[in-house]
């Protein structure tokens, strides 16, 4: 490749260039894993071959880099920044573009880079936030269409001629007005007549259409953002989820390197608001899956879950396709799915152990200042009693 670089360096005919710029192309295509040189010396070669090519090589250049996912990325803003009929196939299908390459080119290079960027498959939800913005920021057609007219008029105001003198004669302003009345087909009001309600006023009806544009788009952005909310949530956002606290998993973490099955079983019932029944059928499955399930459902962090799943269950310590098994474990579950299924879980063991909690409720819904009853304890007959009767018979 760098020889490749170095004979498409040495100058050559204007004619020849489309070739040259094609042939760079197809040669940087071909590497699956440009090396940084590599990179650095495209990015140098490129901007010179395109700017000396005719447009049509620019626009099968433009489109045979739009699949390349490894095009540097001072050369995706320079393709980027090129007049849309160039770079639209890039900014559509581009793979290279990060989030504030899109953003940045949306805002500096016009509503028509814009679009492109919209009739991209995958967007996310903070580009989609900036691409509503600028509509929004954009002035309404409605009040562009006035700020017009208005001006228009001010023109005509201006050059229309100045008004008689008062010595002026009288004679031709008859045919005037008749022709004028003729030309137009109705007498213009006098300066002293009432403006009729009837006509509409341009001020007013460009406010109300620019409050009702942007009611519109207020609402447009609004349900972008829930609808982006809603298939991607961020894994910080665990809003009315059952959270793991940073003490519970340190105590988690230490028990499984201690190898503590019991306090590891009462931490995770605590956890789960749960008896130790339930937290100890989850530690009998010797797979280790429920309690993966249960430690990504409560958003522990990876390396921890993974760290207690190996200490518990030694055969998930094991390597296994250049990760271990407990880490193949973990990637293969579904945080909603886990979810749901301690739910599923915490509700079967409160309807288990309902009946121990409502023998337990009388006595919590007796009045704070009644006195507490003792419990008298029973007594069982044991051998030394039962044999004191015999003996005060013998002494007598």
């Amino acid at each position: 490749m760098i020889d490749q670089f170095r004979e498409l360096e040495k100058p050559v005919s204007v004619r020849k260039r489309d070739v040259v710029l094609m042939a760079t192309v197809t040669s940087f295509e071909a590497l699956q894993f440009p090396t940084r040189n590599e990179l650095r010396q495209f990015a140098e070669l490129f901007s010179p071959l395109f700017h000396a090519s005719t447009e049509e090589a620019r626009r099968q250049a433009v489109s045979a880099l739009s699949q390349c996912p490894n095009v540097p990325s001072a050369v995706a803003l320079f393709i980027a920044s090129q007049p849309i009929s160039i770079a639209a196939p890039f900014l559509v299908s581009s793979p290279c573009l990060s989030d504030d390459l899109l953003i940045m080119i949306a805002r500096t290079q016009g509503t028509a880079h814009a679009r492109a960027i919209v009739r991209r498959e995958q967007l996310s939800p903070t580009v989609i936030d900036a691409l509503v913005g600028l509509r929004h920021s954009e002035p309404p057609r409605d009040a562009a269409r006035a700020g017009t007219s208005e001006a228009a008029a001010d023109a005509g105001a201006a050059t229309q001629p100045p008004a008689r003198s008062a010595h002026a004669p009288a004679g031709p302003a008859p045919a005037k007005r008749s022709s004028a009345r003729s030309a137009k087909g109705a007498e213009p009001p006098k300066a002293g007549a009432p403006v009729s309600s009837s006509q509409p006023q341009p001020a007013a009806a460009a406010s109300v259409a620019i409050d009702s544009t942007a009611a519109r788009e207020e609402e447009l952005r609004d349900q972008i953002r829930r609808l982006a909310a809603h298939v991607s949530r961020p894994a910080s956002d665990r809003l009315g989820l059952r959270t793991i606290t940073p003490m519970q998993s340190a105590l988690l973490v230490r028990f499984a390197r201690n190898r503590e099955g019991g306090a590891f079983a009462t931490t995770l019932a605590d956890v789960l608001s749960s008896s130790r029944w339930l937290s100890e059928r989850i530690l009998l499955d010797i797979s280790g899956r429920q309690l993966a399930t249960t430690l990504l459902g409560v958003g522990m962090e990876a390396e921890e879950a993974v760290f207690v799943l190996e200490k518990l269950y030694p055969h998930l310590a094991k390597p296994a396709t250049g990760t271990t098994r407990a880490e193949q474990l973990w990637n293969g579950l579904i945080a909603v799915e886990c979810e749901e299924r301690i739910e599923t879980w915490r509700r079967a063991d409160s309807y288990t152990f309902r009946p121990q909690e409502q023998e337990q409720e009388p006595a919590a819904a007796q009045p704070a200042n009644a006195p507490a009853t003792r419990a008298q304890p029973a007594i069982l007959p044991t051998g030394d009693t039962r044999s004191r009767p015999a003996l005060r018979q013998r002494t007598r």
